[in-house]
């Protein structure tokens, strides 16, 4: 079962057409910067996202999260071939 950095509603888009979430659904604030891959959304659909930008707002800080093509799979057997370590988590 795959771990999500992020939990995130992957159908709910704002203003910017992007999906968004507050940073306090984060597993751990530090991993979530602009630029930086994350895995979101929830346990049983977990798909990889770019974090476009955080937004400081009365209610909390607003992630915006461009979900990328491919699944979570795809991903680990590419980092496999670039000869990362498989995930211990």
């Amino acid at each position: 079962m795959t771990s999500v950095d992020i939990t995130a509603d992957l159908n709910s888009e704002d203003e910017t057409g992007l999906v968004w979430t507050f940073l306090d659904e984060a597993r751990d604030q530090a991993l979530i910067v602009p630029g930086e891959m994350v895995v979101a959304g929830a346990t049983l659909t977990p798909t990889v996202c770019q974090v476009v930008d955080l937004v400081a707002k009365p209610a909390g800080t607003i992630v915006h999260l461009r979900p990328l093509p491919g699944t979570i799979d795809q991903y680990r057997r590419l980092g496999l071939r670039l000869g990362a370590s498989p995930a211990t988590r």
